[in-house]
């Protein structure tokens, strides 16, 4: 018979922030999987399932904070860039009229 458990949130969590913790003090990060999974009473799949989803969702939303704060520092440099390009061409103008209304020798 195939029975399903649902584990709380909370629960979790708990196991996949263990599977983080603990992955140094075993040889390898599925040594430290089936290890928590005995331990809480899921499979080991299951484990290694929630723990690749929520490396997932944290590795999404930290890739676009630090793309959505890229986009407003390349915006900002090219706001600058624009008005120093504008000062420059007011000057190249100014000096050119200067220079036609200069008298010749």
């Amino acid at each position: 018979m195939n029975t399903q458990k649902r584990y709380s949130p909370e629960v979790r969590e708990r196991a996949v922030r263990l599977v983080v913790e603990q992955q140094g003090e075993y040889p390898s990060r599925w040594a430290a999987i089936c290890s928590i999974a005995d331990k809480i009473g899921c499979t080991p799949e299951t484990l290694r399932a929630w723990s690749k989803r929520t490396e997932g969702s944290q590795n999404a939303s930290s890739g676009s904070q630090t793309d959505q704060e890229r986009l407003k520092q390349l915006e900002r440099e090219n706001r600058e860039l624009k008005r120093a390009n504008e000062i420059l061409r007011k000057a190249a103008a100014f000096f050119a009229q200067a220079e036609l209304d200069r008298k010749p020798k």
